[in-house]
């Protein structure tokens, strides 16, 4: 790992831990007889996703949501910038909760088309970015092991700061595979540092969701098993602030059943049971969380969690205030609060650091791959069956069908799934660019097929139609509140290419499939099918049913982004007309919620 030798003292050889240490080299006698109080700031991003410039590179224009926020390092940048003038560099940290080197074409672009691991390769731009700003730690998040373990190895030596992950274990001598803690020493006026360990702690899922990439190399033990081994031995080593760097969301829950024995978003399970803890600075959920208090089951103390909005587009900060108590450090007050950077210009530094990188990717994602007879959108595609979707599918079961040929599952009916990953993806009429084709799949999954019966199906379509919002007959439809029903996100609704079917949402969850037909015909519980399905919903994302225990017939190491943009160059031409038909409605009591 190439720690900064201006920052970092070293590393022990026992834990892997790093070590560092920021302030000042001297303290001054005055100061020693005033009021023994100390305050330091810690920022935290997390979710950052490959994002450094304020740039969407699938529409190929600055970035841009409702509810115009910004995002990237940059903007990043001066914040931080900001506070640390405010605050004084010696008096915070900056710390992130992982998912750094995936999510858009600039991270993959790094990782597939000039990677990094290449001999005389690149150093990654997020590396390159996080070392100008002075990042001291960082926790893995789950998506640092979609590229392989090879990939996140070379973007760990490029980083002058630690990765931490106190439960990411080699699986054959169960040793941390990385530095589970780094602590950092923050110089005070009163002749005693301060010292700070920051506790990483990644996603268990991990196991599931990259098992070609991790099985038999790495395992992930639960969140709360390896913090309450690793915080009572942070506070002997003298630690007066423990900050935990979570790649795991707040909420207790999981979404993957009982795949695996651990919570996903364990972040608040973390915080109520495990004591010694200051804070915690959450990531994964993709949600913002400007304050969270959790009070400790065992102390009775409040535990303040933070989680700042995905892809650099909030700042958390940690405001700690201690006080000289009985020959030491403690925290008399801790408290926390978000700052937007859409507040913020980029940071120049930043921005011409990466300049040429960036011109790098914007040309390489405007490369004219095809063309299309007609625009196809995917706005409406949570609520009704458009044509970009059907794509997806098509492609996928196209794929599926032509790996299959002569073998002993060649005769049985292909069906593919998908969801609308973005509601903003586009194919415009006439010529499709390559970011046009990746924007349909903006993430890394790779395609499988599973062999499943048809009652097993109408089960997956039931759990699948838990995502509509029940609405009676007569009651007034807003297609914008008709979905995410119990916070279901939009990748966890998947719509089943090659049936026909209605979804009735007057219906409780559990009883709105009717209709389910196969080439005309209602779908025999007994038949098979192959299902064409994505490796993190066939490894148990999303908790849907059967798929994770139906028989494996076939799969590809290649990114379904990737297959759907050599469809298309292949083809030369894309013509909905070929593939895209409506086969799933919402109804209400066998009324159509939508007009055809």
């Amino acid at each position: 790992m190439a720690f900064d030798r201006r920052t970092f003292l070293g590393t022990t050889a026992a834990t892997g831990a790093a070590v560092a240490l920021t302030g000042a080299t001297s303290t001054p006698a005055a100061a020693r007889s005033g009021p023994r109080t100390y305050a330091f700031t810690v920022m935290g991003t997390t979710d950052l996703h490959g994002n450094v410039f304020n740039w969407d590179y699938f529409t190929d224009k600055e970035f841009d949501d409702k509810a115009h926020n910004d995002v990237g390092l940059a903007k990043i940048s001066t914040l931080v910038n900001r506070v640390r003038e405010e605050k004084g560099r010696c008096n915070t940290l900056l710390i992130d909760a992982g998912d750094t080197i995936q999510g858009t074409q600039l991270s993959y672009y790094y990782a597939k088309v000039d990677p990094i691991t290449a001999r005389r390769g690149p150093v990654h731009p997020m590396a390159q970015a996080m070392n100008a700003i002075g990042y001291d730690a960082a926790a893995l998040g789950n998506h640092e092991f979609n590229y392989g373990i090879p990939v996140l190895r070379k973007f760990e030596e490029q980083c002058d700061f630690p990765l931490l992950g106190a439960n990411a274990l080699d699986a054959k001598t169960l040793r941390p595979a990385f530095p589970p803690y780094s602590m950092h020493r923050l110089r005070t006026p009163h002749g005693r540092d301060v010292k700070v360990a920051v506790l990483g702690l990644t996603n268990p899922g991990i196991a599931i969701w990259d098992k070609a990439n991790v099985q038999g190399k790495m395992t992930f033990p639960g969140l709360e098993e390896q913090a309450a081994k690793y915080v009572p031995k942070l506070r002997s080593m003298g630690a007066d602030v423990v900050i935990v760097s979570a790649h795991s969301g707040s909420s207790g829950t999981s979404s993957y059943g009982d795949q695996l024995p651990y919570v996903e978003n364990a972040a608040g399970l973390v915080a109520e049971q495990v004591p010694g803890i200051d804070a915690i600075l959450v990531g994964h959920a993709h949600t913002e969380i400007p304050e969270y208090r959790v009070k400790n089951r065992a102390t009775g103390k409040d535990v303040v969690l933070s989680e700042p909005l995905k892809w650099g587009q909030r700042l958390t900060l940690f405001d700690f205030e201690l006080t000289w108590e009985k020959g030491r450090w403690s925290v008399a007050k801790v408290a926390a609060r978000v700052l937007n950077s859409n507040e913020a210009a980029e940071d120049r530094k930043i921005t011409g650091l990466l300049s040429d990188e960036h011109r790098k990717v914007v040309a390489y994602v405007n490369q004219v791959i095809g063309t299309s007879t007609q625009a196809m959108a995917s706005a409406e595609g949570p609520v009704k069956d458009v044509a970009i979707i059907d794509l997806i599918n098509h492609v996928q079961a196209e794929t599926v069908k032509a790996a299959l040929a002569g073998t002993e599952w060649a005769a049985l009916p292909v069906l593919s799934q998908a969801s609308c990953f973005s509601r903003t993806a586009a194919i415009p009429a006439g010529q499709v660019t390559l970011r046009d084709a990746a924007g349909l799949y903006p993430f890394e999954n790779t395609l499988e097929a599973r062999l499943l019966t048809g009652a097993q199906l109408k089960d997956y379509l039931e759990y699948s139609a838990r995502y509509f919002v029940r609405t009676a007959p007569g009651d007034v439809v807003d297609p914008a509140k008709l979905t995410n029903a119990d916070g279901i996100p939009d990748y966890n609704y998947d719509a089943v290419y090659g049936f026909t079917y209605d979804i009735d949402i007057a219906q409780p969850a559990g009883s709105r499939i009717t209709g389910l037909s196969f080439g005309g015909v209602p779908v025999d519980p007994a038949a098979r099918f192959v299902l064409a399905v994505n490796n993190y919903r066939a490894s148990g994302g999303g908790n849907f049913p059967h798929v994770p225990r139906a028989k494996q017939v076939w799969a590809d190491s290649d990114e379904i982004r990737n297959t759907i943009i050599q469809w298309v160059k292949a083809k030369g031409t894309v013509d909905p007309s070929a593939f895209a038909s409506v086969d799933w409605r919402l109804t209400r009591a066998g009324v159509p919620v939508f007009q055809a």
